[in-house]
């Protein structure tokens, strides 16, 4: 498979990752217009790895959902406008997904703009009323877009005590070096630490970061971690997750100055029965 060249976003990749929070508490207030078109406008230059076409749809309350209940269960606050994002189902979809909308996102948190993916807890029903969607497309997530309010919901602060969204695995437990006997160290990622550091600090479902990583010479590998028996809508949330990671790995590699490509590459170490080995990034 041949996969596609993406270009560097214009923006402070690093800086955006390390901003970025999950916003659940907005001012209750519309963007404004220049925001709104500004945003669209870096949507649709964005692109991914995977040339898989992601569909990004702006709702707002305020004009074309008007009338329309756009439930997110009481875990959103204020807030007047989504993303949402749909695709249709082929191979490397949910990853196509995770890269390209990260790449908004992160684009979204350099305008000030608060965010939060949102996978499980939102009425799909609610908000495929205010859509232009096939019955052949999937739906995997939406977004909340607006200005962070200053006082944040009872509902946010438990989420993110109970999520412990500012958790994040440490590097021996998602790196590792050869094989998944050997924890990669820091100096032994090279010039690559950071590109790391921000794949280590990317958000993903119920705080999970199902994703691994192995350094095989100049070839990192990536791999989604989770059970054998989940159902399919956690496995494509999950491979969702490891999209995020890929934009915040490939980002900042080209922020850095480093060049390399995807390939799918035929792993010949043992790799345990829970890692799902998803593509590969071969360093020039």
């Amino acid at each position: 498979m041949q996969f596609k060249e993406v270009d560097k976003l214009n923006i402070d990749v690093k800086e955006a990752v390390k901003k970025r929070v999950s916003t659940r508490s907005f001012e209750d207030k519309s963007l404004s217009e220049d925001d709104k078109n500004r945003l669209l406008e870096i949507n649709n230059g964005l692109t991914n790895p995977f040339d898989v076409n992601v569909r990004v749809q702006y709702i707002s309350k305020d004009s074309g959902a008007d009338g329309v209940q756009l439930g997110t269960y009481g875990t959103i606050k204020g807030a007047k406008d989504y993303l949402a994002i749909t695709v249709k189902d082929e191979l490397f979809a949910m990853e196509a997904v995770g890269y390209q909308f990260e790449n908004l996102v992160l684009n979204a948190t350099q305008m000030g703009l608060g965010t939060v993916w949102l996978a499980a807890t939102f009425s799909r029903k609610d908000f495929e009323k205010a859509m232009d969607i096939g019955s052949d497309d999937l739906f995997p997530c939406i977004s909340p877009v607006g200005y962070p309010s200053e006082k944040k919901s009872l509902v946010e602060k438990l989420t993110r005590l109970g999520l412990g969204s500012k958790n994040r695995k440490s590097w021996e437990k998602i790196f590792f070096l050869n094989d998944f006997a050997h924890p990669l160290s820091k100096d032994d990622a090279g010039t690559y630490e950071q590109a790391l550091e921000m794949l280590r600090l990317a958000p993903s479902s119920t705080n999970a970061q199902p994703w691994a990583v192995v350094k095989e010479g100049n070839k990192f590998h990536f791999f989604c971690d989770y059970k054998n028996n989940i159902n399919e809508d956690m496995r494509k949330i999950k491979h969702l997750d490891l999209g995020i990671a890929l934009s915040h790995f490939h980002q900042t590699a080209m922020t850095d100055g480093l060049t390399g490509k995807f390939e799918i590459e035929d792993i010949k170490f043992t790799t345990p029965e829970n890692m799902h080995y998803v593509i590969s990034y071969v360093a020039k």
